[in-house]
């Protein structure tokens, strides 16, 4: 999921990779992560778009690039992890983020669940 995260994945294919069915799956992807395999995903999805909005890329250039289908679901999903509309991270300075290496800047601009 980290590396194919701009990819189709659904629970059932994961599942069947895993040789376990979809809500076994589920069950124990959750007790392991803390969360279903779809919201690890959705996180996955926005903490690789926040650097590409960082980067300059539109907020549509980049919902696509990270695998959501749907720029509506995908600007929710980001303004919940976030606490902010893609449109206004995507506007703000981001120097700090830039000054520090790359390891660093992705582990301190990590989105997190607020549920």
């Amino acid at each position: 999921m980290d590396r194919a995260y701009a990819e189709p994945l659904d629970v059932p294919t994961m599942a069947a990779k895993a040789f376990m069915s979809p809500a076994h799956f589920s069950r124990e992807f959750r007790e392991a992560y803390g969360e279903t395999p779809y919201a690890y995903l959705m996180t996955r999805r926005v903490e690789r778009a926040m650097a590409l909005l960082r980067g300059g890329m539109s907020v549509t250039d980049a919902c696509m690039a990270v695998g959501a289908t749907s720029l509506g679901s995908f600007s929710s999903t980001f303004t919940r992890l976030v606490g902010e509309t893609p449109s206004a991270y995507r506007a703000r300075p981001h120097e700090a983020a830039e000054a520090m290496p790359a390891c660093m800047a992705k582990i301190l601009t990590r989105p997190t669940r607020f549920v």
